[in-house]
């Protein structure tokens, strides 16, 4: 079932939360002044500086069948669940050392372990590199003696939408699925066609239509199709997929794409949810630690996946 929830908060942000919408004009500036591909990449590893240092937690790179990756691992966790994160930044930036913090904020609340994949990015790597990385270190997870309903997927932005291509391709090779997918601000639709392109146009300081049509552009590359599922999933059947619960800021471009998705699912027979938060910008979760709506959401999707792990 398909529900939207609007969180009850004042009409203006916080001030932690206010500096997401900072960091996004700060970025599309320097964007527009920098004259390389690695310059944009470099200035994005600051990225991480919105996030608050959870504490308690070590983090440990590893190899995941061939994909370089990061484990956050909690003081005290269960080690045999895993949540298996994938950081956003449009597949042409982002790291797992942006977005390390932000998911030890989750596995510390959640009591489990996270593994960030540094999947390849493009232009250098089209689809189906990112994909094909993912389900990589989920087989790794698998052979590491992980049980399947003891992993979760997560993923913001770029890997919000990879979190649900993923487990279509990890659905079409045979494997056991997830216990349960939790997309944030997810970036789905590789059409760029949703109607909040246009409506949240100038509301969202971040993306816009054109930007996320040349992001798609590096992404897919020549020969790419924006309706191949594994690239785009609302081109695909989620028949048989786990629960999914999904967050998105209402001021963002990609709201339709969340939309859109919770309504495919929903029609799939998946159990499917959705909040919408209501003055939210892109990735607000990358405030975790400091904005009061971004703690807000780890804790939704905290009480929500922790018994689907067995761990409530």
């Amino acid at each position: 079932m398909t529900t939207k929830n609007e969180q009850q908060v004042a009409n203006k942000p916080s001030k932690q939360v206010e500096e997401v919408g900072k960091w996004w004009l700060t970025m599309s500036a320097a964007a527009a002044q920098l004259t390389s591909l690695d310059e944009v990449r470099d200035f994005g590893e600051n990225w991480e500086a919105l996030t608050a240092e959870p504490g308690g937690v070590d983090y440990i790179e590893t190899d995941a069948g061939g994909v370089p990756a990061m484990w956050a691992v909690p003081k005290g966790c269960a080690e045999d669940r895993v949540i298996l994160c994938l950081h956003g930044g449009g597949f042409f930036s982002g790291s797992m050392y942006t977005h390390r913090k932000l998911y030890a904020h989750f596995a510390k609340a959640i009591g489990c372990r996270a593994l960030i994949p540094h999947y390849r990015r493009s232009p250098e790597h089209v689809h189906p590199a990112q994909v094909n990385d993912t389900v990589a270190a989920y087989q790794w997870l698998l052979d590491q003696g992980i049980q399947a309903k003891h992993i979760a997927i997560t993923g913001d932005s770029a890997g919000g939408g990879l979190a649900i291509t993923a487990a279509l391709l990890i659905r079409d090779k045979g494997l056991p699925m997830p216990a349960a997918i939790m997309p944030l601000s997810a970036w789905f639709d590789m059409e760029v066609t949703g109607e909040s392109m246009e409506l949240n146009n100038e509301k969202d300081l971040l993306l816009n239509k054109e930007w996320v049509k040349s992001m798609a552009g590096m992404f897919l590359g020549e020969n790419g199709s924006p309706k191949d599922p594994y690239a785009n999933p609302l081109y695909g059947d989620l028949t048989g997929f786990p629960p999914i619960y999904m967050h998105v800021g209402d001021d963002e471009v990609l709201l339709d794409d969340s939309l859109r998705l919770a309504e495919l699912a929903k029609k799939a027979g998946v159990d499917v949810s959705l909040d919408i938060f209501p003055g939210m910008q892109h990735s607000f979760q990358m405030t975790a630690g400091r904005a009061p709506e971004a703690d807000d959401s780890i804790n939704r999707f905290t009480a929500w996946v922790k018994p689907k792990l067995g761990l409530a």
